[in-house]
């Protein structure tokens, strides 16, 4: 109001945020902050498992607690921040589509504008939150923690996964620009990457093969097709796996890297009994995804020379990439234990990623439908 100031600040930061909405840096700044979040929290989750293994149980503070947390906060906030952004353009009567992140979706009936990648990204970290102040509970009940699959950590790993899932959504809604196809490139596999973790909540079930095992085949074919599809582009297959192969190198050398460096900071020992053993959750990794997604890249390339229906070129796509993901954990398994794969095993695990690969193959081809069906291609090409 004029002579007393009144609603000055508001003015002001809605006029911020409208300028913010309409830069072109925007989107791209948002989209690779949620992912060098959901980095960070892949990086702390993995060194917190390797403590576990090399020294013991641990408290809720911890420093890998603490860049696991930090890194949900990082996409939270941002995700947060977008949703505000767009929220001002909408009643500043701006277009909102030219936000990166997908199709803005209205909120509370309206009162929020929030793009669909941080919408559902902010859900993950939010429900973040409430599960770690359920982790930090339940330690302080019952202390120590020593276990992967309790209550509150399952919930954790879900959630971080939703964070996970938006990012890739932000980055696909934008695929038409460089940042966009590199961010997808990169975000596909810290959700492969993070899929060990969250199908091992169903590790106990009584199944004729491990669950663990299953999903890994599932959701490593799923994502590779899907981003395959998504982008439209040969070699996106064979370029997501030699992300995630250097992902899991550098969770290879950094797990038990940190866990034994903040050991000897804290002035606490490693078990004695310690093996000469890989690190946990890089080990989990399909080490061979160059192999299934060269299988997915040449199945591809023949249904287009063949002409395949696009009712079963998915579906075929997926049964070759599944099973040779299938066929590939009983060697990787092996090579780490320094023994030979068992013949059962290799026939057993390559039907089941044969089957498996043809459910994904179905799933994945309507996902990537979705995906381009939330894109902002037309306002962001040329960016």
């Amino acid at each position: 109001m004029p002579g007393t100031g009144l609603g000055a600040p508001g003015l002001v930061q809605s006029s911020s945020a409208v300028r913010l909405s309409q830069s072109g840096r925007t989107g791209a700044v948002a989209a690779h902050l949620v992912l060098a979040g959901t980095l960070t929290s892949l990086f702390g989750i993995s060194w917190d498992i390797q403590w576990h293994i090399d020294v013991g149980p641990d408290t809720f503070f911890t420093l890998s607690h603490l860049l696991l947390y930090s890194g949900s906060a990082v996409a939270g906030v941002t995700s947060l921040v977008m949703v505000l952004i767009a929220t001002a353009a909408q009643r500043a009567g701006r277009p909102t589509d030219r936000l990166a992140g997908g199709t803005p979706v209205r909120v509370f009936g309206g009162i929020f504008r929030a793009p669909l990648g941080y919408l559902i990204a902010g859900t993950g970290a939010a429900l973040f939150l409430l599960f770690g102040l359920l982790d930090l509970w339940w330690h302080s009940l019952y202390g120590f923690d020593a276990v992967l699959d309790s209550p509150p950590h399952i919930g954790l790993f879900v959630a971080i996964s939703i964070t996970m899932v938006g990012s890739v959504i932000v980055f696909a809604a934008v695929r038409d620009t460089r940042w966009g196809r590199a961010g997808l490139i990169l975000s596909i596999p810290v959700l492969i990457t993070f899929t060990p973790i969250t199908t091992n909540a169903f590790s106990a079930l009584p199944l004729p093969v491990d669950p663990q095992l299953v999903g890994n085949i599932l959701f490593s074919t799923l994502l590779l097709i899907m981003g395959t599809f998504t982008l439209g582009r040969p070699g996106t297959a064979l370029a997501i796996a030699a992300a995630l192969g250097v992902m899991q190198a550098a969770l290879w050398w950094f797990s038990p890297w940190a866990a034994r460096v903040y050991a000897e900071a804290s002035g606490l020992p490693l078990r004695d009994n310690l093996a000469d053993e890989p690190p946990d959750l890089p080990a989990q990794i399909p080490m061979f995804m160059l192999l299934a997604a060269l299988v997915i890249t040449a199945l591809l390339w023949l249904s287009r020379r063949q002409g395949w229906s696009g009712r079963i070129a998915p579906q075929i796509m997926g049964a070759g990439g599944g099973a040779a993901v299938g066929l590939s954990l009983p060697v990787q398994s092996a090579l780490l234990d320094g023994s030979s794969p068992d013949p059962a095993d290799l026939l057993t695990m390559t039907i089941t990623g044969l089957v498996t690969g043809v459910l994904a193959g179905y799933l994945a081809a309507r996902l990537a439908v979705l995906l381009r069906e939330n894109s902002t291609a037309p306002l962001t090409k040329g960016r």
